[in-house]
């Protein structure tokens, strides 16, 4: 894992970490990094197991694994005061971080979830069955070349496919052992909120960001979400699919934002 700390202009600028989904790279989040700097302190990382050279993961995966490795790391960097950003497995990775702050002495300031979920949808189960399938049965150049399709809307996809393809080539030649992206798939699955996480985040700020296009993810997940942690807000968008961070960037930024320095 790595982590790569974009500093703001002043020294006591509080935190925000953000944690990206199943890919796992912290180059998802480079359309924000700039706008949140105007505040914070912005972290990114790149979870275990993402790229080519990676060591194989143990097995069984989940993300209590994946949270263990966050907190380890901004521990190492002594960072204990922190907004979080998830999206979609990084949500998940948020609420279970949410129930190590008294064990690991740590302060969870808010949490964003962006196109997360608290119960698994069976839509989304038959879409990661047909992503693990290609995945298993055509191998990775399949899997990374239908990833679009569950991420962008079509149009979307259009007017951008010579810098999609361009991304796609770049993601083929530093893919991850398959092994990996397996374990990542049936922890992401496998995630369900309870009782615990309720009750660590009663007292968290709590913003859900959905999208209603969200072909991966139907937009009510989040929803029900706000039903479990009924103190939290719901910021509904109209487009920008499952990755609306690169689709309706100006847009999420500003929700973002407007939530995290709102009195």
């Amino acid at each position: 894992m790595s982590l790569f700390i974009h500093h703001a202009a002043w020294v006591d600028a509080p935190y925000v970490v953000l944690s990206s989904g199943l890919g796992g790279h912290a180059s998802f989040w480079n359309p924000q990094i700039e706008a949140l700097q105007q505040y914070f302190h912005v972290v990114t990382y790149d979870q275990e197991g993402c790229h080519s050279d990676s060591e194989l993961l143990s097995i069984p995966y989940c993300v209590d694994h994946m949270v263990r490795q966050i907190l380890d790391l901004l521990i190492n960097q002594d960072i204990r005061e922190f907004h979080f950003i998830g999206h979609a497995l990084g949500g998940h990775i948020g609420m279970q971080l949410a129930t190590y702050q008294v064990d690991k002495a740590f302060k969870l300031f808010s949490l964003t979830m962006l196109n997360a979920w608290g119960e698994l949808d069976s839509h989304t189960q038959k879409c990661f069955q047909a992503r693990t399938s290609l995945l298993v049965n055509s191998g990775a150049e399949a899997y990374v070349r239908a990833q679009a399709l569950f991420l962008y809307p079509p149009q979307w996809i259009s007017t951008h496919i010579d810098q999609l393809t361009e991304a796609e080539n770049k993601q083929l030649l530093d893919f991850p052992p398959i092994s990996n992206v397996l374990a990542r798939l049936q922890a992401v699955q496998a995630f369900k909120l309870n009782t615990e996480h309720q009750q660590a985040l009663k007292d968290v700020p709590i913003h859900l960001i959905a999208n209603q296009d969200d072909f991966l993810v139907p937009y009510q997940r989040s929803q029900q979400l706000q039903q479990c942690l009924p103190h939290s807000q719901l910021s509904l968008l109209a487009t920008g699919a499952h990755a609306s961070t690169v689709t309706e960037t100006d847009q999420v930024n500003q929700l973002i934002l407007s939530f995290l320095i709102s009195p």
